[in-house]
Protein backbone atom coordinates (compact mmCIF):
# COMPACT_ATOMS: atom_id res chain seq x y z
CA UNK A 1 0.00 0.00 0.00
CA UNK A 2 0.95 3.53 -0.66
CA UNK A 3 0.09 4.98 2.85
CA UNK A 4 2.17 2.57 4.22
CA UNK A 5 5.58 2.82 1.97
CA UNK A 6 8.49 4.15 4.41
CA UNK A 7 9.67 6.08 1.09
CA UNK A 8 6.28 7.90 0.57
CA UNK A 9 6.33 8.89 4.32
CA UNK A 10 9.68 10.14 4.53
CA UNK A 11 8.32 12.40 1.05
CA UNK A 12 5.99 13.56 3.29
CA UNK A 13 7.32 13.92 6.25
CA UNK A 14 9.79 16.45 4.68
CA UNK A 15 7.05 18.05 2.50
CA UNK A 16 4.57 18.10 5.05
CA UNK A 17 4.58 22.35 5.96
CA UNK A 18 3.32 21.50 9.52
CA UNK A 19 3.35 19.11 12.90
CA UNK A 20 1.70 16.50 14.13
CA UNK A 21 -0.23 17.23 17.57
CA UNK A 22 -1.86 14.44 19.96
CA UNK A 23 -3.41 14.74 23.31
CA UNK A 24 -3.92 11.96 26.31
CA UNK A 25 -6.88 13.26 28.81
CA UNK A 26 -6.37 11.69 31.90
CA UNK A 27 -7.56 12.86 35.23
CA UNK A 28 -4.29 14.61 36.61
CA UNK A 29 -2.37 16.56 33.31
CA UNK A 30 -3.22 15.83 29.91
CA UNK A 31 -0.16 14.91 27.93
CA UNK A 32 0.70 16.24 24.81
CA UNK A 33 2.61 14.80 22.00
CA UNK A 34 4.08 16.06 19.12
CA UNK A 35 5.94 14.77 15.67
CA UNK A 36 9.62 15.79 14.91
CA UNK A 37 8.54 18.40 12.15
CA UNK A 38 7.57 21.23 15.18
CA UNK A 39 11.05 22.18 15.56
CA UNK A 40 10.89 22.65 11.70
CA UNK A 41 8.31 25.25 12.17
CA UNK A 42 8.78 26.72 15.77
CA UNK A 43 12.16 26.40 16.47
CA UNK A 44 11.32 23.98 19.79
CA UNK A 45 11.61 20.41 19.85
CA UNK A 46 8.87 18.00 21.05
CA UNK A 47 11.17 17.78 24.10
CA UNK A 48 11.26 21.26 24.57
CA UNK A 49 7.31 22.23 24.68
CA UNK A 50 6.71 19.20 26.86
CA UNK A 51 8.83 20.27 30.05
CA UNK A 52 7.51 23.68 29.34
CA UNK A 53 5.12 25.02 31.93
CA UNK A 54 1.48 25.40 29.66
CA UNK A 55 3.53 22.90 27.16
CA UNK A 56 2.31 24.27 24.11
CA UNK A 57 0.03 27.11 25.29
CA UNK A 58 3.42 28.76 26.38
CA UNK A 59 4.15 29.59 22.73
CA UNK A 60 0.72 29.93 21.79
CA UNK A 61 0.16 34.22 20.94
CA UNK A 62 -1.37 35.80 24.09
CA UNK A 63 -4.39 37.06 22.30
CA UNK A 64 -4.81 33.42 21.04
CA UNK A 65 -4.16 31.24 24.03
CA UNK A 66 -7.63 31.33 25.93
CA UNK A 67 -9.72 30.73 22.70
CA UNK A 68 -6.81 27.79 21.78
CA UNK A 69 -7.59 26.27 25.64
CA UNK A 70 -11.62 26.41 25.19
CA UNK A 71 -11.79 25.01 22.00
CA UNK A 72 -9.74 21.86 23.36
CA UNK A 73 -12.09 21.84 26.59
CA UNK A 74 -14.84 22.05 24.75
CA UNK A 75 -13.96 18.79 22.64
CA UNK A 76 -12.52 16.75 25.75
CA UNK A 77 -15.94 17.23 26.99
CA UNK A 78 -18.27 17.05 24.10
CA UNK A 79 -19.54 13.44 24.27
CA UNK A 80 -21.44 13.92 20.51
CA UNK A 81 -18.48 12.80 18.92
CA UNK A 82 -16.66 16.51 17.13
CA UNK A 83 -13.36 17.83 14.80
CA UNK A 84 -13.11 21.15 15.02
CA UNK A 85 -10.35 23.63 12.39
CA UNK A 86 -9.29 26.61 14.31
CA UNK A 87 -6.62 29.04 13.74
CA UNK A 88 -4.00 30.45 15.85
CA UNK A 89 -0.87 31.99 16.43
CA UNK A 90 2.71 30.55 17.56
CA UNK A 91 5.41 32.38 18.71
CA UNK A 92 8.49 30.77 17.26
CA UNK A 93 12.31 30.64 19.21
CA UNK A 94 13.42 33.60 16.66
CA UNK A 95 10.27 35.78 18.36
CA UNK A 96 8.49 35.50 14.95
CA UNK A 97 4.59 35.04 14.74
CA UNK A 98 3.00 32.67 12.47
CA UNK A 99 -0.33 31.50 11.83
CA UNK A 100 -1.60 27.93 11.75
CA UNK A 101 -4.67 25.93 11.40
CA UNK A 102 -5.27 23.39 13.63
CA UNK A 103 -7.55 20.08 12.58
CA UNK A 104 -8.08 17.80 15.68
CA UNK A 105 -10.70 14.76 16.20
CA UNK A 106 -11.73 13.00 19.17
CA UNK A 107 -9.93 9.42 20.04
CA UNK A 108 -11.66 6.78 21.75
CA UNK A 109 -10.85 4.11 24.06
CA UNK A 110 -12.03 0.49 23.84
CA UNK A 111 -15.66 1.43 26.31
CA UNK A 112 -15.81 4.30 23.66
CA UNK A 113 -14.60 6.91 26.42
CA UNK A 114 -12.92 10.36 25.00
CA UNK A 115 -9.18 9.56 25.38
CA UNK A 116 -7.88 12.15 24.01
CA UNK A 117 -7.34 14.06 20.36
CA UNK A 118 -5.64 13.89 17.58
CA UNK A 119 -4.62 15.83 14.71
CA UNK A 120 -2.43 17.97 12.18
CA UNK A 121 -1.02 21.65 12.91
CA UNK A 122 -0.36 23.55 9.35
CA UNK A 123 1.33 26.48 8.81
CA UNK A 124 -0.91 29.13 6.63
CA UNK A 125 0.95 32.68 7.69
CA UNK A 126 1.13 32.92 3.79
CA UNK A 127 -2.30 32.13 3.47
CA UNK A 128 -3.69 34.24 6.20
CA UNK A 129 -1.16 37.21 4.92
CA UNK A 130 -2.67 37.01 1.55
CA UNK A 131 -6.24 36.78 2.57
CA UNK A 132 -5.59 40.23 4.36
CA UNK A 133 -4.12 41.67 1.49
CA UNK A 134 -6.95 40.90 -0.78
CA UNK A 135 -8.98 42.13 2.43
CA UNK A 136 -7.24 45.55 2.11
CA UNK A 137 -7.43 45.99 -1.80
CA UNK A 138 -11.29 44.57 -1.38
CA UNK A 139 -11.41 47.42 0.68
CA UNK A 140 -9.94 50.61 -0.78
CA UNK A 141 -11.68 48.96 -3.95
CA UNK A 142 -14.79 49.21 -2.68
CA UNK A 143 -14.27 53.31 -1.12
CA UNK A 144 -12.54 54.11 -4.66
CA UNK A 145 -15.54 52.73 -6.14
CA UNK A 146 -17.87 54.77 -3.88
CA UNK A 147 -15.55 57.66 -4.34
CA UNK A 148 -16.64 57.25 -8.22
CA UNK A 149 -19.83 57.21 -7.48
CA UNK A 150 -19.88 60.58 -5.67
CA UNK A 151 -17.49 62.09 -8.16
CA UNK A 152 -19.92 61.15 -11.11
CA UNK A 153 -22.95 62.35 -9.21
CA UNK A 154 -20.83 66.15 -8.64
CA UNK A 155 -19.44 66.15 -12.86
CA UNK A 156 -22.82 64.62 -13.96
CA UNK A 157 -24.04 68.01 -12.40
CA UNK A 158 -21.27 70.22 -13.51
CA UNK A 159 -21.60 68.69 -17.15
CA UNK A 160 -24.94 69.52 -17.45
CA UNK A 161 -25.48 72.93 -15.70
CA UNK A 162 -24.14 75.53 -18.11
CA UNK A 163 -25.81 74.56 -20.90
CA UNK A 164 -29.45 75.90 -20.09
CA UNK A 165 -27.73 79.11 -19.79
CA UNK A 166 -25.33 78.29 -23.26
CA UNK A 167 -28.72 77.76 -25.41
CA UNK A 168 -30.75 80.49 -23.49
CA UNK A 169 -28.02 83.05 -24.76
CA UNK A 170 -27.73 81.10 -28.09
CA UNK A 171 -30.93 81.53 -28.89
CA UNK A 172 -31.28 84.96 -27.71
CA UNK A 173 -28.38 86.06 -30.32
CA UNK A 174 -30.72 84.01 -33.00
CA UNK A 175 -33.86 85.47 -32.38
CA UNK A 176 -33.31 88.99 -31.04
CA UNK A 177 -32.10 91.66 -32.41
CA UNK A 178 -29.25 92.95 -29.57
CA UNK A 179 -26.46 96.50 -29.28
CA UNK A 180 -23.03 95.51 -30.63
CA UNK A 181 -22.41 95.61 -26.84
CA UNK A 182 -24.51 93.19 -25.18
CA UNK A 183 -23.58 90.76 -28.65
CA UNK A 184 -20.27 90.85 -27.36
CA UNK A 185 -21.29 90.24 -24.10
CA UNK A 186 -23.11 86.99 -24.63
CA UNK A 187 -21.20 85.36 -26.88
CA UNK A 188 -17.91 85.83 -24.70
CA UNK A 189 -20.14 83.92 -22.18
CA UNK A 190 -20.54 81.14 -24.61
CA UNK A 191 -16.87 81.42 -25.60
CA UNK A 192 -15.77 81.37 -21.66
CA UNK A 193 -18.20 78.75 -20.58
CA UNK A 194 -17.53 76.63 -23.75
CA UNK A 195 -13.90 76.38 -22.93
CA UNK A 196 -14.39 75.36 -19.54
CA UNK A 197 -16.44 72.79 -20.78
CA UNK A 198 -14.26 71.78 -23.05
CA UNK A 199 -10.74 71.75 -20.43
CA UNK A 200 -13.35 69.65 -18.28
CA UNK A 201 -14.29 67.11 -20.32
CA UNK A 202 -10.59 67.00 -21.47
CA UNK A 203 -9.62 66.47 -17.83
CA UNK A 204 -12.30 63.57 -16.99
CA UNK A 205 -11.03 61.48 -20.47
CA UNK A 206 -7.38 62.12 -19.30
CA UNK A 207 -7.82 60.80 -15.68
CA UNK A 208 -10.34 58.14 -16.86
CA UNK A 209 -7.27 56.78 -19.43
CA UNK A 210 -5.00 56.79 -16.69
CA UNK A 211 -7.08 55.23 -14.00
CA UNK A 212 -7.51 52.41 -16.88
CA UNK A 213 -4.02 51.68 -17.94
CA UNK A 214 -4.76 52.67 -21.32
CA UNK A 215 -2.20 55.64 -21.23
CA UNK A 216 1.09 54.49 -21.54
CA UNK A 217 3.91 56.40 -20.27
CA UNK A 218 6.64 57.05 -22.94
CA UNK A 219 9.75 58.23 -20.88
CA UNK A 220 12.42 59.92 -22.07
CA UNK A 221 15.43 61.82 -20.36
CA UNK A 222 13.96 65.64 -19.59
CA UNK A 223 15.98 69.16 -18.77
CA UNK A 224 14.28 70.27 -15.82
CA UNK A 225 15.20 73.93 -16.74
CA UNK A 226 13.72 73.78 -20.30
CA UNK A 227 10.58 72.01 -19.25
CA UNK A 228 9.74 74.88 -16.66
CA UNK A 229 10.62 77.42 -18.94
CA UNK A 230 8.60 75.94 -21.29
CA UNK A 231 5.56 75.93 -19.30
CA UNK A 232 5.68 79.18 -17.97
CA UNK A 233 6.44 80.37 -21.96
CA UNK A 234 2.82 79.02 -22.45
CA UNK A 235 1.18 81.14 -19.51
CA UNK A 236 3.28 84.36 -20.03
CA UNK A 237 0.17 86.11 -21.09
CA UNK A 238 -1.75 85.13 -17.82
CA UNK A 239 1.21 86.79 -15.73
CA UNK A 240 1.41 89.85 -17.78
CA UNK A 241 -2.12 90.53 -17.18
CA UNK A 242 -2.39 90.01 -13.34
CA UNK A 243 0.92 91.56 -13.31
CA UNK A 244 2.85 88.66 -12.10
CA UNK A 245 6.36 87.95 -12.00
CA UNK A 246 7.40 84.45 -12.35
CA UNK A 247 10.74 83.65 -10.51
CA UNK A 248 13.47 80.56 -11.29
CA UNK A 249 16.17 78.73 -9.61
CA UNK A 250 16.26 75.74 -11.69
CA UNK A 251 20.48 74.11 -12.19
CA UNK A 252 21.29 73.53 -15.65
CA UNK A 253 22.24 70.13 -15.19
CA UNK A 254 19.15 68.44 -13.68
CA UNK A 255 17.17 66.23 -15.54
CA UNK A 256 14.11 63.91 -15.04
CA UNK A 257 12.50 60.95 -16.71
CA UNK A 258 9.27 60.82 -17.30
CA UNK A 259 6.29 61.80 -20.02
CA UNK A 260 6.59 65.14 -21.74
CA UNK A 261 3.41 65.71 -22.66
CA UNK A 262 1.82 64.27 -19.05
CA UNK A 263 4.38 66.31 -16.71
CA UNK A 264 4.60 69.42 -18.81
CA UNK A 265 0.11 68.82 -17.97
CA UNK A 266 1.74 68.53 -13.93
CA UNK A 267 4.00 71.90 -14.01
CA UNK A 268 1.54 73.72 -16.21
CA UNK A 269 -1.58 73.03 -14.14
CA UNK A 270 0.35 74.01 -10.82
CA UNK A 271 1.88 77.22 -12.38
CA UNK A 272 -2.03 77.88 -13.83
CA UNK A 273 -3.19 77.64 -10.12
CA UNK A 274 -0.61 79.45 -8.49
CA UNK A 275 -1.42 82.07 -11.40
CA UNK A 276 -5.04 82.15 -10.59
CA UNK A 277 -5.05 82.38 -6.55
CA UNK A 278 -2.15 85.04 -6.87
CA UNK A 279 -3.18 88.54 -6.54
CA UNK A 280 -2.22 91.27 -8.90
CA UNK A 281 1.54 92.30 -8.38
CA UNK A 282 2.82 89.23 -6.19
CA UNK A 283 4.81 86.39 -7.79
CA UNK A 284 5.42 82.60 -7.68
CA UNK A 285 8.59 81.07 -7.51
CA UNK A 286 9.61 78.08 -8.97
CA UNK A 287 12.87 75.73 -8.01
CA UNK A 288 14.23 72.58 -8.17
CA UNK A 289 16.63 70.43 -6.82
CA UNK A 290 17.94 66.96 -6.09
CA UNK A 291 15.25 64.70 -3.72
CA UNK A 292 17.14 61.99 -2.33
CA UNK A 293 19.59 60.21 -4.53
CA UNK A 294 17.04 59.17 -7.40
CA UNK A 295 14.53 61.71 -7.70
CA UNK A 296 13.98 65.81 -8.48
CA UNK A 297 11.83 67.68 -6.16
CA UNK A 298 9.86 70.84 -7.86
CA UNK A 299 8.21 73.55 -6.25
CA UNK A 300 5.64 75.82 -6.98
CA UNK A 301 5.10 78.56 -4.53
CA UNK A 302 2.66 81.79 -4.75
CA UNK A 303 2.03 84.54 -2.57
CA UNK A 304 -1.22 84.26 -2.83
CA UNK A 305 -4.72 83.30 -1.15
CA UNK A 306 -3.84 80.20 0.35
CA UNK A 307 -6.17 77.27 1.09
CA UNK A 308 -8.46 76.89 4.55
CA UNK A 309 -7.73 74.08 6.64
CA UNK A 310 -11.50 73.02 5.46
CA UNK A 311 -10.58 72.87 2.14
CA UNK A 312 -7.09 71.53 1.85
CA UNK A 313 -8.62 68.18 3.19
CA UNK A 314 -10.69 68.52 -0.29
CA UNK A 315 -7.67 68.47 -2.29
CA UNK A 316 -6.64 65.48 -4.52
CA UNK A 317 -10.07 63.86 -3.36
CA UNK A 318 -12.40 62.69 -6.47
CA UNK A 319 -15.33 62.69 -4.27
CA UNK A 320 -14.91 66.24 -3.10
CA UNK A 321 -14.43 68.65 -6.10
CA UNK A 322 -12.92 71.90 -4.89
CA UNK A 323 -13.63 74.71 -7.22
CA UNK A 324 -12.74 78.58 -6.20
CA UNK A 325 -13.34 81.56 -8.50
CA UNK A 326 -9.31 83.09 -8.67
CA UNK A 327 -8.25 86.70 -7.65
CA UNK A 328 -9.42 87.61 -11.18
CA UNK A 329 -12.40 85.80 -10.97
CA UNK A 330 -11.02 83.04 -13.10
CA UNK A 331 -12.83 80.14 -13.42
CA UNK A 332 -11.84 76.49 -13.09
CA UNK A 333 -12.49 72.41 -13.15
CA UNK A 334 -11.86 71.20 -9.81
CA UNK A 335 -10.23 68.45 -11.15
CA UNK A 336 -6.89 69.83 -12.20
CA UNK A 337 -5.18 68.32 -8.97
CA UNK A 338 -7.10 65.07 -9.24
CA UNK A 339 -5.19 64.30 -12.21
CA UNK A 340 -2.11 66.09 -11.27
CA UNK A 341 -1.26 63.25 -8.55
CA UNK A 342 -2.67 60.91 -10.91
CA UNK A 343 0.17 61.70 -13.49
CA UNK A 344 2.43 62.11 -10.24
CA UNK A 345 2.09 58.83 -9.04
CA UNK A 346 1.84 56.90 -12.43
CA UNK A 347 5.53 58.65 -12.57
CA UNK A 348 6.23 56.86 -8.98
CA UNK A 349 6.50 60.23 -7.37
CA UNK A 350 4.81 61.74 -4.65
CA UNK A 351 2.99 65.11 -4.60
CA UNK A 352 2.67 67.23 -0.77
CA UNK A 353 2.06 70.90 -0.14
CA UNK A 354 1.72 73.55 2.66
CA UNK A 355 -0.62 76.61 2.98
CA UNK A 356 -1.34 79.25 5.33
CA UNK A 357 -4.40 81.64 4.47
CA UNK A 358 -3.84 84.91 3.23
CA UNK A 359 0.02 84.15 2.60
CA UNK A 360 0.11 81.57 -0.38
CA UNK A 361 0.90 77.77 -0.78
CA UNK A 362 3.59 75.54 -2.22
CA UNK A 363 3.17 72.31 -3.78
CA UNK A 364 5.94 69.73 -4.36
CA UNK A 365 6.68 67.26 -6.79
CA UNK A 366 9.15 64.38 -6.82
CA UNK A 367 9.91 62.77 -10.48
CA UNK A 368 12.64 60.15 -11.10
CA UNK A 369 15.90 61.60 -11.94
CA UNK A 370 17.31 60.72 -15.18
CA UNK A 371 20.44 58.61 -14.48
CA UNK A 372 23.55 58.16 -16.30
CA UNK A 373 23.96 54.29 -17.09
CA UNK A 374 25.82 52.62 -20.13
CA UNK A 375 23.89 49.34 -21.27
CA UNK A 376 26.94 46.37 -22.45
CA UNK A 377 25.30 43.87 -24.77
CA UNK A 378 27.58 40.84 -25.37
CA UNK A 379 27.36 37.72 -25.24
CA UNK A 380 31.32 36.81 -24.72
CA UNK A 381 32.02 37.16 -21.11
CA UNK A 382 35.54 38.49 -21.53
CA UNK A 383 34.41 41.16 -23.84
CA UNK A 384 32.22 42.34 -21.42
CA UNK A 385 34.74 42.89 -18.87
CA UNK A 386 36.92 44.62 -21.24
CA UNK A 387 33.98 47.02 -22.63
CA UNK A 388 32.84 48.11 -18.92
CA UNK A 389 36.72 49.06 -17.58
CA UNK A 390 36.66 50.77 -20.99
CA UNK A 391 33.57 52.47 -19.33
CA UNK A 392 34.53 53.01 -16.05
CA UNK A 393 37.46 55.25 -16.88
CA UNK A 394 36.27 57.00 -19.37
CA UNK A 395 32.71 57.95 -17.81
CA UNK A 396 33.17 57.56 -14.06
CA UNK A 397 30.08 58.80 -13.21
CA UNK A 398 27.72 56.38 -15.33
CA UNK A 399 26.33 53.52 -13.59
CA UNK A 400 26.91 50.12 -16.07
CA UNK A 401 24.60 47.22 -16.33
CA UNK A 402 25.64 44.15 -18.15
CA UNK A 403 23.12 42.05 -20.62
CA UNK A 404 24.46 38.87 -22.66
CA UNK A 405 21.63 38.95 -24.67
CA UNK A 406 19.13 41.00 -26.42
CA UNK A 407 16.10 39.99 -24.42
CA UNK A 408 17.98 40.11 -21.46
CA UNK A 409 18.78 43.75 -22.25
CA UNK A 410 15.21 44.87 -23.54
CA UNK A 411 14.14 43.68 -19.66
CA UNK A 412 16.80 46.14 -18.36
CA UNK A 413 15.37 48.48 -20.58
CA UNK A 414 12.17 48.38 -19.49
CA UNK A 415 12.92 49.31 -15.88
CA UNK A 416 15.17 51.91 -16.95
CA UNK A 417 16.26 53.27 -20.02
CA UNK A 418 20.27 53.88 -20.68
CA UNK A 419 21.98 56.73 -21.80
CA UNK A 420 24.30 54.96 -23.91
CA UNK A 421 23.75 50.82 -25.28
CA UNK A 422 27.12 49.45 -26.62
CA UNK A 423 26.12 45.85 -28.50
CA UNK A 424 27.81 43.35 -30.18
CA UNK A 425 25.98 42.50 -33.71
CA UNK A 426 26.43 38.56 -33.79
CA UNK A 427 24.74 37.05 -30.43
CA UNK A 428 22.54 34.26 -29.97
CA UNK A 429 18.54 34.06 -29.93
CA UNK A 430 18.99 37.86 -30.76
CA UNK A 431 21.09 39.82 -33.54
CA UNK A 432 21.72 43.64 -32.88
CA UNK A 433 19.82 44.57 -35.07
CA UNK A 434 16.76 43.06 -33.40
CA UNK A 435 17.96 44.50 -30.53
CA UNK A 436 17.81 47.86 -31.84
CA UNK A 437 14.69 47.71 -33.12
CA UNK A 438 12.92 46.58 -30.04
CA UNK A 439 14.93 49.82 -28.73
CA UNK A 440 13.64 52.19 -31.04
CA UNK A 441 9.67 50.57 -30.19
CA UNK A 442 10.25 51.85 -27.11
CA UNK A 443 12.64 54.79 -28.08
CA UNK A 444 10.37 56.39 -30.87
CA UNK A 445 12.42 60.10 -31.13
CA UNK A 446 15.46 58.03 -31.16
CA UNK A 447 17.47 59.68 -28.57
CA UNK A 448 19.13 56.69 -27.23
CA UNK A 449 22.77 56.78 -28.80
CA UNK A 450 23.48 52.94 -30.07
CA UNK A 451 27.25 51.44 -30.60
CA UNK A 452 27.39 48.49 -32.92
CA UNK A 453 30.25 46.56 -32.30
CA UNK A 454 31.44 43.77 -35.48
CA UNK A 455 34.24 41.63 -36.96
CA UNK A 456 32.17 41.66 -40.42
CA UNK A 457 30.88 45.59 -40.64
CA UNK A 458 30.40 46.31 -44.25
CA UNK A 459 27.67 49.05 -46.09
CA UNK A 460 24.80 46.92 -46.66
CA UNK A 461 25.31 46.01 -42.63
CA UNK A 462 25.48 49.15 -41.91
CA UNK A 463 22.76 50.56 -44.12
CA UNK A 464 20.48 47.49 -41.95
CA UNK A 465 21.11 49.13 -39.08
CA UNK A 466 20.13 52.94 -40.37
CA UNK A 467 17.27 52.04 -41.15
CA UNK A 468 16.68 52.32 -36.62
CA UNK A 469 18.99 55.56 -36.99
CA UNK A 470 21.87 54.02 -35.87
CA UNK A 471 25.11 55.67 -36.97
CA UNK A 472 28.04 54.64 -34.64
CA UNK A 473 29.86 51.49 -35.53
CA UNK A 474 33.19 50.00 -34.61
CA UNK A 475 35.39 46.87 -35.80
CA UNK A 476 36.09 44.42 -34.00
CA UNK A 477 38.86 43.40 -32.25
CA UNK A 478 37.87 46.82 -30.81
CA UNK A 479 40.33 49.49 -30.35
CA UNK A 480 40.53 51.19 -26.50
CA UNK A 481 40.78 54.70 -27.89
CA UNK A 482 37.95 54.40 -30.89
CA UNK A 483 35.98 52.86 -28.32
CA UNK A 484 36.58 56.02 -25.77
CA UNK A 485 36.36 58.24 -28.63
CA UNK A 486 32.51 57.46 -28.91
CA UNK A 487 31.84 57.28 -25.26
CA UNK A 488 33.13 60.96 -25.34
CA UNK A 489 31.35 62.40 -27.94
CA UNK A 490 28.05 60.58 -26.83
CA UNK A 491 28.23 61.63 -23.40
CA UNK A 492 28.74 65.19 -23.99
Amino acid sequence: MLFTDPKFIEILRENFNGFLWSVEFNDQLDKMEFSDSLLKMTGFTPDEIKHRPGQIFSIVHEDDRFELEEKISNLKHSYSGGNSSFKFRIVTVEAEEKWFRANMTQTRNDNGEIAGLAGSVTDCTQTVAEMEKLRDQTKKLLELNSAKDKFISIVSHDLRAPFTSLLGFSEILLNEDLSSEDRTEYVNYIYEASNSQLQLINYLLDWSRLQSGRVQLEHQTLNVKNLVAACVASLTGNAVRKDISIVTDIDQELEIYADTRLITQVITNLLSNALKFTPQGKKIYIYADKFKEDSIEIVVKDEGVGISSENQSKLFKIDQKLSLEGTGGEKGTGLGLTLVKEIVEKHNGNIWFYSEEKKGSEFHITIPAALNSVLIVEDDPSARILYRKIVEKTLPKYEIFESENGYDAMSKIINHVPSIVITDHEMPLMTGIHLAEAIRKKDKQAQIPIIVISAKLDDELMSKYEVFHVNDFIDKPVEKDALIEKLLMLAT
